[in-house]
């Protein structure tokens, strides 16, 4: 039993610190930019593995008749073991910038590492005398100066933050150092508490550093594996415990020749060990060598992947079909659509061929595959039933997703064509409340203008003919800059046959500017409301000025156009309410926000006397208006 549970041990110690050497590694390669090495752990990994690699062989090899030079392997096993508690001692003392300050700390490192270094120098001097290995003086040396530092150590790293976990380390260290020495004091065949507690009081170390700094890769790659194997070992020792008890000739086997059980039961152990990686390598002859069989895990890999570069649900599911039928040795793979109301109470409904595999969509309509005839006598097995499950699911997902994406795209067109048309019904509105208004007044002025200025009655006459004429005209979604200021221009001088001197108007918009694209009406409305509620109710009247600028936007130029004047203004509360009696303002919004979204903007800045400037802000492309300029030119 003694030389199995130093085989299980001695392996543990190097699958331990083989792990929190690789941790430490992938631990410094992290840091990209500043690869950052933790010596004193590395150190500790390297020591640990060290020890358990020399010592497997040197005391497992003997018990099987290979005879070698052990004396140094234990030697330098040994030796690698003792500096394990300076190393540690070391960690406990840094601080956080991995220096060791101070005359008392300083004297506590120099002893600890004096001490591993004397007794590393032992262990190889008793190896090269042909000396007991290991020296007996060295282990006392270790032993006693690592329980004396105990006390110091812990007086000079009081209040240093991790100091109780560093302490627990150092404290397991020295307790493996002190165990190999209480080892050596036994005669003759040890007993397997002695063999535990002296060959292996290193991998409490080993685990504590990995559960405290790597606790789920202890977990995930060593704690599972190892349950497993103490589980296995238990039932071996059971069950040679219990047939031992009941079989004399096998009681009479092991008290002649123990050493053969041992390595009977390792075999046992190993044999079972290795079962599973066995029974892999065998399927996967018999799946890829025999039969041909392709990798499942691979095939459903590949056909997720697939199936996420589809956006028609036919093409997909050829595709998945055309996949599948090779893979299964079917004579074909076809796919329909599943009866509504007819669902099924399993995923795969197998009644002797052909067999269906239904793709379980969130909604209707579901689809099937109908799987045909398999070849050379094939049938399906568990791990086919999953692979064809799984990449049913697969393919499901990626529907329910195109059809929201389709359900997304039908009902974001559906919401623009029923804001074009609110848009279109507003602005077919607001043409009607123009013109009657602008009839009234227009053909008011007329008449007056006959009897006293006939030539500016002609001439009032055709400038309500060309507003009409823009006015009624619809362009669609947009007019340029230019034609929607010649409305404006014209309502502006029938305005100004009614108002004579008491309205001003002036118009600053550059030449480059008139071939900008800009919704219909979005000027005239605010133009209206400057002289109906700030100019006509003042009594000396004012001044009118459009203007129009580029500024520069986030991403693109914004067109800025202004409409000021010099009326009576007016308050807050009666800006909201105009608005919300009235149509235009609010109409010239609704089309701002649903064209440009939030990147237009209409702003009104009024006070009582003081006037109102109204700001309209919407993209622009300065340079495909200048070049249409340009081209209307060369013609």
């Amino acid at each position: 039993m003694g030389e199995l549970l130093n085989l299980v041990g001695l392996s543990t110690g190097v699958v331990l610190y083989t792990m929190l050497l690789a941790m430490v590694l992938r631990a410094s390669r992290a840091h990209a930019a500043q690869p950052k090495l933790d010596r004193l752990l590395l150190a500790t990994s390297v020591l640990g593995l060290v020890w358990n690699l020399c010592a497997l062989p040197a005391y497992e090899l003997p018990n099987v008749g290979i005879v070698g030079p052990f004396p140094l392997l234990v030697a330098i096993g040994f030796a690698a073991l003792g500096l394990l508690p300076a190393v540690v001692v070391h960690s406990v003392l840094r601080d956080e910038r991995d220096g060791v300050r101070g005359p008392a700390k300083q004297s506590i490192a120099t002893v600890a590492y004096a001490v591993s270094a004397a007794a590393a120098a032992l262990h190889l001097h008793a190896a090269a005398t042909s000396s007991p290995v290991p020296s007996a003086l060295a282990m006392r040396l270790l032993t006693y100066t690592f329980v004396a530092l105990v006390v110091p150590l812990a007086a000079v790293t009081r209040g240093q933050p991790g100091a109780r976990r560093a302490l627990w380390g150092a404290a397991l260290a020295i307790f493996a150092v002190s165990a190999l020495h209480l080892s050596q004091f036994h005669q003759g065949e040890a007993s397997w508490p002695v063999e535990l507690l002296g060959h292996h009081a290193s991998l409490p170390l080993a685990a504590a550093i990995l559960y405290q700094d790597y606790p789920f890769a202890l977990a995930d790659l060593f704690l599972k594996r190892a349950l497993a194997l103490v589980a296995i070992v238990s039932v071996a020792f059971l069950a040679i415990a219990t047939f031992g008890l009941r079989s004399s000739a096998f009681g009479q086997f092991m008290r002649l020749d123990p050493r053969q059980v041992g390595v009977l039961v390792t075999l046992w152990v190993a044999t079972a060990l290795l079962y599973p990686g066995l029974r892999r390598m065998t399927a996967w002859f018999v799946d890829s060598i025999v039969l041909h069989r392709p990798d499942y895990r691979s095939l459903r890999t590949s056909i997720a992947r697939q199936v996420q570069t589809h956006d028609d649900v036919p093409a997909l599911l050829d595709d998945v079909a055309a996949q599948l039928a090779p893979a299964l040795s079917a004579t074909s793979i076809a796919w329909r659509e599943w009866p509504a109301g007819d669902e099924p109470a399993t995923q795969l409904v197998i009644g002797g061929p052909p067999i269906h595999v239904v793709v379980p969509t969130t909604e209707a309509p579901r689809y099937a595959f109908t799987i045909g005839a398999l070849g050379g006598g094939r049938r399906l097995l568990s791990d086919d039933v999953a692979t064809l499950e799984a990449i049913a699911v697969s393919a499901a997902r990626r529907i329910d997703a195109i059809r929201i994406t389709g359900e997304r795209y039908d009902r974001e067109l559906r919401e623009q064509e029923m804001e074009k048309l609110a848009t279109e019904a507003e602005l077919r509105a607001l043409r009607a409340q123009i013109n009657p208004h602008f009839l009234f007044n227009a053909l008011t002025t007329i008449g007056h203008l006959i009897s006293v200025a006939p030539d500016r009655a002609v001439e009032t006459l055709l400038r309500l003919t060309a507003l009409l004429r823009g006015v009624l005209r619809s362009e669609g979604e947009y007019t340029t800059l230019g034609r929607e200021l010649e409305v404006v221009e014209s309502y502006l001088d029938i305005e100004r046959s009614r108002y004579e001197q008491r309205l001003r108007v002036l118009i600053e918009v550059p030449a480059h500017l008139r071939n900008v694209r800009v919704p219909p009406l979005v000027l005239q409305p605010v133009v209206e409301n400057a002289v109906k509620h700030g100019i006509a109710p003042k009594q000396r009247g004012g001044d009118v000025t459009v203007a129009a600028r580029v500024e520069n936007g986030v991403g693109r130029p914004l067109l800025c156009l202004t409409v000021q004047d010099t009326g009576v203004g007016a308050t807050t509360a009666a800006l909201e309410n105009g608005k919300a009696r009235g149509v235009g303002l609010r109409n010239i919004e609704r089309r701002l926000a649903c064209q440009f979204g939030e990147v237009a903007s209409l702003s009104i800045q009024t006070a009582p006397d003081a006037g109102t400037t109204v700001e309209i802000r919407l993209p622009t492309d300065v340079a495909a208006a200048e070049e249409d300029q340009q081209t209307w030119k060369a013609m």
